[in-house]
């Protein structure tokens, strides 16, 4: 009973270790690993920086990675560098909106990730200066929170509705 309970542990592990991203993703995996990518965690944020670096390893899941980093607001406001956190919540939102229909569900899961991933890099600053960090953090998150939806839309197409208004 005990080895064939280590066998089928054995087993398991290397059927998991050899279904890496090198294999072909199926639309669930793909998912599945989109949203290991976006958590608030600290794990999370690492596996997703691991695998930005890696980009090549998780081809099969045609990922976008393209960013616009913090938007229109600044990447590096009052010197807080928060490039990378705005990266990671723009990878969730684009793949989440691509993935179709399912980014109002995790909307509100990527904009606290962000959130979590600015405060974190607060914590790397001197003490002194970490409460205006976080209070940039929070700026950051109510801004998502709010017009994050708009993620997406086109200027130009703002900008000709307006037009034609009276």
């Amino acid at each position: 009973m005990f080895r064939s309970t280590i066998a089928a542990a054995v087993a398991s592990v290397l059927v998991i270790g050899l279904a890496g991203p090198a294999q072909a993703a199926t639309p669930p995996d793909r998912l599945a690993v989109l949203a290991s990518f976006t958590q608030t965690s600290q794990a999370s944020y690492d596996a997703w920086n691991a695998a930005r670096q890696d980009r090549d390893k998780w081809a099969d899941y045609k990922f976008d990675w393209g960013t616009d980093y913090c938007s229109v607001s600044p990447d590096r406001p009052f010197g807080f560098d928060l490039h990378l956190a705005c990266w990671r919540h723009d990878f969730g939102y684009g793949n989440y909106k691509r993935a179709g229909g399912i980014f109002a569900e995790n909307k509100k899961r990527l904009d606290v990730a962000l959130y979590e991933d600015i405060k974190r890099k607060c914590r790397t600053y001197p003490a002194a200066t970490r409460p205006a960090c976080y209070s940039i953090a929070w700026i950051y998150y109510q801004a998502v929170s709010v017009f994050g939806s708009l993620y997406g839309i086109d200027p130009d197409d703002v900008a000709a509705i307006g037009e034609q208004l009276p």
